[in-house]
């Protein structure tokens, strides 16, 4: 039996405390962060999971360094970083954060700014819009990839969003 691949958003999940209140409060979860990675010359998006922990196809065998002269005639993509959240009316994009990234697979060397990965995830995380440093195209691909997705979660998202995308 094939096991059938993944292709959606992480969609939000109950609360892994429980309401407890002891170990774990206060820390951030993964559950509804999805990686989707934008190829800017081919102007094509798609969700990759394995993004998460650096595992996407685009990033497997690159050694990455915080360099842009390794990487040169690299590849150029955003990797943004989507936060689903719920409310009343059902599910929204409520985070949404872009980060650069290159990958010459000739060299198998690639850059990026692992700060800046991070601290984008966290800002996805904590609900905040961060695109401007986005080329215009790129941003009409993430519109409308997040549009054809799911049109209920983009009606709902906030202007501030849709603003930021120029949608």
């Amino acid at each position: 039996m094939e096991k059938k691949k993944n292709i959606g958003f992480n969609i939000i999940k109950s609360d892994p405390t429980d309401g407890h209140g002891g170990y774990g409060v206060g820390s951030l979860s993964l559950d509804n962060v999805s990686p989707v990675m934008i190829d800017i010359e081919e102007g094509e998006a798609t969700i990759e999971i394995g993004a998460l922990h650096a595992r996407s196809p685009i990033e497997k065998r690159i050694k990455f360094t915080n360099n842009r002269e390794d990487s040169a005639g690299g590849k150029p993509y955003w990797l943004i970083w989507v936060t689903i959240d719920l409310m009343d009316e059902g599910p929204y994009y409520a985070g949404v954060t872009a980060c650069e990234l290159v990958v010459n697979q000739e060299k198998r060397r690639g850059y990026k700014s692992m700060p800046e990965h991070v601290n984008h995830m966290d800002k996805s995380i904590k609900r905040h819009i961060i695109v401007d440093q986005m080329d215009d195209k790129s941003k009409g691909v993430l519109a409308e990839f997040l549009k054809n997705h799911d049109q209920g979660m983009w009606d709902r998202s906030k202007p501030e969003l849709k603003n930021a995308l120029n949608a």
